[in-house]
């Protein structure tokens, strides 16, 4: 760690949150520091289960490929042992039924696989790994309340304890280096201004989008050999329900809908809420299949990006990560993947030779390893009927990139150049100049509308 983001003598850093961002952040930062402290409001279960803290974690979740390559990159060997836990491996597209924009998808052979298990799963393997090391310590059951210093640099955390019994005092933890992983209900923004710096600003996009998620044991249905389904919203068609294997014959079911017409948390609600999908085929696998969880709600999915990367008056050593950084709507399933690849940047930025890493080199590269992340999920929301927020607003190049993105679209789902290339953009592996390639292009531009299933396919392509 620099002079700039930590005194070379007592190299202690402080991680604000023990969920995924948090604990990859704390791994690199112990490549650099000679003590890393998480602090978790939660207490952190002996094993793969769900915390208060962490209400998304009863919902889908998918790990993209960049995903599983910075983690691997991480913590060399993850996914190998994802596999040994039973964590579900998902072609795409040959092994879902998928229905977008008006169309059956092709089963065509999978060009990208999605990990499919339990969040807590796999946030526990993360856990495990990174705790192992002693240079990492936990503070739990205590909340960060604010930030020691003033608005040239943080010098640590004011920390109070939670649950019963705990006073309500304050104490100090001193560090060079503060890492907010808190989450989308960071605090930061009223931490800062409590020692004179400034917030940053807050870019917004929101589509009242909700959802409902309920556990289910699949039926054996030998009609098909899916191993889920996939209905996607658009504009002209607002219901969404996705069904993913979480493992051991459990799969996750998600519905979603907008502000006007959410998915209900009660047993028949949503049952019949399933029915509203443009194709029956999600309702009949719910007729079949028997519930193994209550249903749970979830509403936070506004799209928020935090500019800490512009000018402005804030402290050195004093970094954001995750969703306190760049929130997404979890619909795209980026956020565990974009977590890893912030710590995947922190890694890069305080290892580069050719600079100094400071603070604010440091952040910017952690929030352009979210960027095309941000374009994807930002991008299709505003389009959304009933969209809210600041970053709405278009600009000259949206109108032929939208022509462009439209054709290329109504092929993604039966041509395998075009679909092979978007899934390659959709999952991060790929940057957006992909889509604009020649062979992709000429497709998009000049080759017809492939033919796609007239009905939901329920065999793999031979």
């Amino acid at each position: 760690m620099t002079d700039e983001l930590g005194h070379r003598g007592a190299r202690h850093a402080v991680v604000i949150g023990g969920s995924l961002a948090g604990l990859l952040a704390a791994r690199v930062l112990s490549e650099h520091a000679e003590r890393v402290t998480v602090v978790e409001r939660d207490r952190f279960p002996e094993g793969p289960d769900t915390r208060p803290g962490v209400p998304h974690s009863r919902h889908v979740h998918v790990l993209l490929d960049a995903g599983q390559q910075a983690l691997d990159a991480l913590l060399p060997g993850f996914t190998g042992e994802l596999r040994e836990l039973g964590a579900p491996r998902v072609g795409m597209p040959e092994d879902m039924i998928q229905w977008q924009n008006g169309r059956w998808f092709s089963r065509l052979p999978a060009t990208t696989h999605l990990y499919t298990g339990p969040r807590a799963q796999l946030e526990w393997l993360v856990r495990r790994r990174v705790l192992a090391d002693p240079r990492v310590e936990t503070v739990q059951g205590t909340e960060t309340v604010g930030l020691i210093g003033d608005a040239s640099r943080v010098r640590g955390v004011l920390l109070r304890e939670r649950g019963a019994g705990s006073t309500r005092e304050s104490r100090s933890l001193k560090a060079d280096l503060v890492v907010d992983a808190s989450g989308r209900g960071t605090r930061a923004s009223d931490w800062l201004a409590a020692i004179g710096a400034e917030a940053p600003h807050e870019e917004t996009i929101d589509t009242g989008l909700s959802y409902a998620t309920r556990m289910y044991r699949a039926a054996v249905d030998p009609d098909t050999d899916a191993v889920g389904f996939n209905v996607v919203p658009n504009p002209e068609q607002i219901y969404g329900g996705v069904v993913l294997p979480i493992g051991d014959g459990l799969h996750l079911v998600t519905l979603s809908g907008l502000r006007n017409d959410r998915p209900p948390t009660d047993d028949d609600g949503f049952e019949a809420f399933a029915r509203k999908l443009p194709h029956p085929i999600l309702s009949e696998w719910l007729d079949r299949a028997t519930p193994e969880s209550p249903v749970h709600g979830f509403r936070q999915t506004a799209n928020v990006r935090r500019r800490y990367d512009r000018p402005g008056r804030r402290p050195a050593g004093f970094l954001a990560t995750g969703d306190a950084l760049c929130a997404f709507n979890p619909i795209y399933g980026q956020g565990m993947t974009v977590a890893a690849l912030n710590a995947l940047a922190l890694r890069g930025a305080l290892t580069d030779p050719r600079a100094a890493a400071t603070t604010r080199k440091v952040q910017k590269a952690m929030l352009d390893s979210s960027k095309q992340a941000w374009d994807i999920s930002a991008g299709a929301d505003k389009s959304m009927p009933g969209a809210t927020g600041n970053a709405i607003g278009s600009r000259a190049m949206d109108r032929p990139v939208g022509w462009y993105m439209r054709r290329l679209q109504q092929r993604y789902g039966g041509d395998p150049v075009v679909g092979a290339a978007f899934r390659s953009v959709l999952t991060l592996t790929a940057p957006m100049t992909s889509l604009f390639a020649p062979p992709v292009a000429r497709a998009v531009l000049f080759g017809p509308v492939p033919r796609t299933p007239a009905e939901p396919p329920m065999r793999r392509e031979a």
